[in-house]
């Protein structure tokens, strides 16, 4: 079996297809895959105002500081991407430069990852399904486990059919949405006279038990940003991917950053004073939509995003499917899911396993009478340990890489020290001190998941070896 192309001196080879349709996404439907796992919509309605509750006034700067962390991993991330072109995403970059046992954890933390956020938007879908369902009284109710499950098997039905049509319809669905968004922030900074508010930006925000509050702040902002390197899971399948895929994993994380940053100082702004705090808030952006004098813009933000939400399960799912697909390539999955479908040409049993595993935690916890926003808010919360777990060692493999090569510069030490450091106290900040339940839990049932299949791997090895 061919391997993905790896740098080897001023030449490149050519791609492994793995049976996916070879080179039919354009740079923008490349993008479109990163911009939509990131779901920017459904920040400033859904996630600003959690990080809020953690950070306070330093929302801005939680953001900040997240946006450059993902920047520096979006660094380390594009000097990869800039060699190689492979549907195994971050996992095939350090396959080829770490001992195996660190590429199967970040196959296995990247593909947990992509599950979780799923999950979590699909939580997302749920919440606001039911803005516009409560809006119809004659109505009867609409089970939570029906509306969740219909979700997840329409964006398993297009993850089946068509990556190309997958990715245009994330596009567009994506670009409406945060143009409307992008149109209410703008009118609340023009209704506040573009000053700026200094009390977000006091470094006294940095000490103390504030300081603590920015630090938990940013770890929770950082899910905003999580699946933003999901464009490298379409390295079979994008056109010049070794061209427009760095500059999408990059791009996505400079410009959702600061949109992010924008949405947390404008909702921040606009909550001063107010009798209803910025996390109590149900609908935030229907308050600034109406402080800006546009109220009729805040029902249809509403309804972009919840079709954002749906976009970002469907890209979750298309670029888990994708992991999937090399894993069972190499070894760490059935044979059976590294298949394609002859006629779509899409990892057609990845795509539904990966649907099924999205499916059932939320709609377990829907079964449950768990609202959409803690779904969404504790299934975001076990995919970060994910990405950072994947960000983190793709740091370490790029700096093992480049020495490797005989490239290890200054700044790349620099670089992948700065990122490496980042992930590490991203992750110890949600650690401890401990945080309350049922947040307290979710290490533990990420080292669980991360022991229990490394443990089936390494049992599966070893009967074959005797």
């Amino acid at each position: 079996m061919s391997e993905p192309i790896h740098y080897d001196g001023p030449k490149l080879a050519s791609a492994e297809t793995f049976g996916l349709r070879h080179a039919v996404l354009s740079p923008i439907e490349t993008l479109a895959q990163s911009i939509s796992t990131i779901a920017p919509s459904t920040t400033p309605p859904a996630t600003i105002p959690l990080v809020f509750a953690l950070a306070g006034q330093g929302t801005a700067i939680a953001y900040l500081i997240a946006m450059l962390l993902m920047v520096l991993v979006g660094l380390c991330i594009a000097e990869f991407a800039r060699e190689s072109s492979s549907p195994g995403s971050l996992y095939v970059y350090t396959r080829r430069s770490l001992p195996a046992i660190f590429s199967q954890i970040t196959a296995l933390a990247l593909f947990f990852a992509y599950i979780t956020t799923a999950s979590a938007v699909l939580g997302g879908f749920l919440k606001f399904s039911y803005i516009f369902l409560d809006m119809l009284p004659k109505l009867p109710h609409v089970p939570a486990v029906l509306i969740v499950t219909l979700g997840a098997a329409a964006a398993m039905a297009i993850a089946y059919r068509d990556i190309k049509v997958s990715a245009q319809l994330m596009l567009y669905l994506e670009g409406i949405s945060v143009c409307l968004i992008a149109i209410v922030i703008a009118l609340t900074l023009y209704r506040y006279g573009f000053h700026l508010d200094h009390v977000q930006f006091r470094l006294s925000l940095l000490r103390g038990q504030s300081g603590r509050g920015v630090g938990l702040g940013v770890m929770l902002a950082i899910f905003s940003f999580v699946g933003f390197e999901s464009a490298t899971t379409l390295g079979a399948e994008a056109k010049e991917p070794l061209r427009t895929i760095p500059r999408a994993v990059v791009q996505s994380a400079l410009l959702s950053g600061v949109f992010f940053i924008l949405c947390g100082y404008s909702e921040t702004m606009a909550f001063h004073g107010s009798a209803v705090p910025l996390d109590q808030s149900d609908n935030p952006l229907h308050v600034l939509a109406t402080l800006a004098g546009v109220s009729p813009l805040g029902l249809i933000i509403d309804a972009g995003v919840l079709i954002s939400t749906f976009a970002a399960t469907l890209s979750c799912i298309i670029a888990a499917s994708r992991v999937l697909l090399l894993m069972a390539h190499h070894g760490l999955a059935p044979k059976r899911l590294s298949q394609t479908n002859t006629t779509h040409e899409t990892p057609g049993a990845a795509s539904v396993l990966s649907a099924v595993l999205v499916w059932v935690p939320t709609a377990a916890l829907a079964l449950h009478g768990t609202s959409g926003g803690d779904i969404y808010g504790w299934m975001g919360t076990l995919a970060v340990y994910g990405f950072l777990t994947a960000y983190g060692l793709v740091a370490v493999a790029l700096a093992a890489h480049l020495r490797h090569t005989g490239r290890l510069t200054f700044g790349k030490i620099v670089l992948t020290a700065a990122a490496t450091l980042g992930m590490l106290l991203a992750m110890l900040s949600n650690l401890y001190p401990v945080p309350a339940a049922p947040l307290n839990y979710f290490p533990y049932v990420y080292a669980s998941y991360l022991l229990l299949v490394l443990g089936w791997l390494a049992a599966t090895q070893w009967r074959r070896s005797v």
